[in-house]
């Protein structure tokens, strides 16, 4: 099917059909916690407008396993083999167009730690990371590298427990899933956008067992005695487009 027919979803038309790649996202946990927008702000650039749902931020623990990246010219070639990716995120806003801005993104796979980190200019850091399933009940472990840092891990366990559906418009299940572009700074100044498209996410709400999670730790925020909302997809394919400065 060809990605770009189907855009009725989208809350604003796709940018052009010159996308530049396309990925597979595979077994995608969504895990969300709502923070205080003045806990936020101090992360987030200035000229990046913090969205809130009913007046609550989130925070968000994405896992998922990239089964692919495909260049335009050569689609039917993935560039990197399957390698799973963790990536804590929150929600913004520039001129209108919401979308997604990392915070950080661990990562096994050395290409996409080299080249997308200079590229997409995007918090890339090393990690060892392991997603297995039994039967229904997937289990995870992410172990930050560097001598730096040696204590950033994620570990847990999760299990879809409900039918599949699509989030209706409005709802907060849909507002925290359904973005179509990223925003990236390198300094906190420049600031850069890049677009994506992909199908609605078909969601199962999920169980969610976390033995230990200290990805917040470099910024000072502690969620050890808040549950997360948790959210499952069997994931979606989806298009980006080349990464753009903005004229701040």
């Amino acid at each position: 099917m060809n990605l770009l027919n189907d855009s009725i979803h989208r809350p604003y038309p796709i940018p052009s059909k010159k996308w530049i790649m396309r990925q597979t996202w595979r077994n995608v946990l969504f895990l969300h916690w709502p923070i205080p927008l003045e806990k936020l702000r101090p992360h987030i650039p200035e000229s990046l407008q913090i969205e809130t749902f009913n007046g609550t931020a989130w925070l968000g623990i994405i896992l998922f396993v990239l089964e692919g990246i495909f260049p335009l010219r050569i689609s039917s070639v993935s560039l990197t083999p399957i390698f799973p990716e963790i990536n804590v995120r929150t929600y913004v806003n520039y001129e209108g167009k919401p979308g997604i801005y990392f915070m950080s993104i661990d990562v096994e796979n050395w290409a996409s730690l080299k080249i997308a980190k200079r590229w997409y200019r995007l918090p890339y850091h090393p990690a060892q990371i392991s997603l297995r399933k039994e039967e229904q009940t997937y289990s995870f472990q992410s172990i930050r590298k560097g001598t730096e840092n040696p204590s950033i891990s994620l570990k847990g366990k999760y299990s879809p427990v409900s039918e599949v559906y699509y989030p209706k418009e409005g709802t907060l299940d849909h507002w925290l899933t359904e973005r179509y572009c990223l925003y990236s700074s390198n300094n906190r100044v420049n600031i850069y956008c890049g677009d994506i498209h992909h199908q609605p996410w078909p969601l199962q709400k999920a169980e969610i067992e976390l033995d230990r999670n200290t990805l917040f730790t470099p910024f000072n925020l502690d969620f050890s005695n808040v549950k997360p909302i948790a959210h499952y997809s069997t994931g979606v394919d989806s298009l980006m487009w080349n990464i753009k400065k903005l004229r701040i």
